[in-house]
């Protein structure tokens, strides 16, 4: 991932905080500031499928943000301090979660659409779409996974042997 060159021309990065069952992303999260890039999270907004990036100040800055029911860490909803992406500068790059993906850059997520959401509120930004970036398992590719009228699909899948 750290090598990829989509990556490596980025400055501003989203990434997901790993659940169990997910490929584990504290290791690009570290490199991400070691390179001096930005980096930005989820924050969820529960019972609808809106979603915010959220400026990390640190990766020590995880550990002190309250946990999720899905035991995740995430800002609070009532917190107005960090830079939200779309609000600054915009994204270049999201590396996304799945379930689920094709060779043909279909993503199954959890069902929410909050990426899906989240991605076409960053077609209007002016810096345009990041490019994304899915990291999977090579069990997690598929076939075909079904998709809906408002998904969008990623850019590329990373997985092991790809």
């Amino acid at each position: 991932v750290i090598g990829h060159p989509k990556y490596q021309e980025s400055k501003r990065i989203a990434i997901f905080l790993s659940m169990p069952d997910e490929i584990q992303t504290e290791e690009i999260i570290k490199d991400i500031f070691k390179q001096g890039k930005e980096c930005f999270i989820p924050r969820y907004k529960p019972g609808s499928n809106h979603m915010d990036m959220l400026k990390l100040a640190s990766v020590e800055d995880i550990s002190s943000l309250p946990l999720t029911s899905w035991n995740i860490h995430q800002p609070s909803d009532d917190d107005s301090v960090r830079e939200e992406a779309l609000s600054g500068g915009g994204l270049d790059l999201i590396f996304m979660p799945g379930l689920g993906f094709d060779k043909k850059g279909n993503r199954l997520g959890r069902g929410k659409g909050y990426y899906d959401t989240y991605l076409e509120r960053c077609v209007k930004h002016p810096s345009g779409k990041p490019y994304t970036i899915a990291l999977a398992f090579r069990e997690q590719i598929c076939e075909s996974v079904p998709v809906a009228e408002n998904d969008v699909p990623i850019d590329e899948v990373l997985y092991e042997d790809c």
